[in-house]
């Protein structure tokens, strides 16, 4: 009896091997659910100057404390941001109504971000989207205080490194783009994963204007003390294994 039921969890087993395979082997003909293609970042400075000409860097005058009114909080930094104007079909052109993809930055450089980011470009050919990446304030070249020394340098400064902050800098350079570009009437689509991924949720939520919908790819929107149990990721993972393996 025992030996039949190993031979039973074995068999299902290889099956969820090969079928795992077969869906990696076919990735590419079908759409990615997560923004990542999974590439190990290795090194961001070769990686962003292999990054192909189709994507352009622009830099918006940000706003440096868009919740308060002290005289520091009128404060500006330029805060980067990169198009790919390639798939593009809306704006003056044909389809007035053709999405616009935007990716969110989370807690590194945009640099790499663009390198691995598969699903925008991915899906951009089939709606004709204008895609949009923005960086994080405090990562990459998006730097206030002139410096990462100065911009780390105390608690007033790094007052000002926070999620709600972040989605306000999308926000306003979101809607600059659309009208910039008279892409008034293009829906969008905010995507992130993990962090980004939460603030594309919260985008969706504190922005409703802003944004038709959002993409949070492996996002724990609710993994916050007293909402969610503190061993709940170990308890999920922990419940996989056993249901593969036992």
């Amino acid at each position: 009896m025992h030996s039949s039921i190993a031979s039973y969890q074995w068999l299902l087993y290889i099956f969820t091997v090969i079928s795992s395979l077969q869906v990696s082997a076919a990735r590419f003909n079908i759409p990615r659910l997560s923004p990542t293609r999974g590439t190990i970042l290795q090194n961001p400075e070769i990686l962003s100057a292999t990054i192909s000409k189709d994507f352009q860097t622009f830099y918006y005058n940000q706003t440096l404390d868009h919740f308060n009114y002290r005289p520091e909080s009128y404060s500006t930094f330029q805060q980067r941001y990169v198009i790919n104007f390639k798939y593009w079909g809306g704006g003056a052109g044909a389809d007035a109504n053709a999405p616009i993809f935007v990716y969110l930055g989370a807690e590194e450089s945009l640099d790499g971000d663009i390198s691995v980011i598969g699903f925008l470009t991915d899906n951009a050919a089939r709606f004709n989207a204008l895609l949009v990446y923005i960086e994080h304030r405090y990562y990459g070249k998006s730097i206030p205080f002139g410096s990462r020394k100065e911009a780390l340098k105390n608690a007033s400064t790094l007052g000002y490194f926070n999620s709600a902050q972040a989605i306000t800098d999308y926000a306003e350079i979101l809607l600059y783009i659309k009208e910039k570009y008279n892409a008034r009437h293009s829906p969008v689509i905010v995507i992130g994963g993990s962090y980004g991924g939460m603030l594309a949720a919260w985008f969706r939520l504190k922005y409703p204007h802003a944004a038709l919908g959002a993409l949070a790819s492996s996002a724990p929107i609710l993994y916050f003390d007293d909402i969610t149990p503190q061993n709940g990721y170990y308890s999920i993972v922990t419940r996989d294994f056993r249901v593969i393996y036992t």
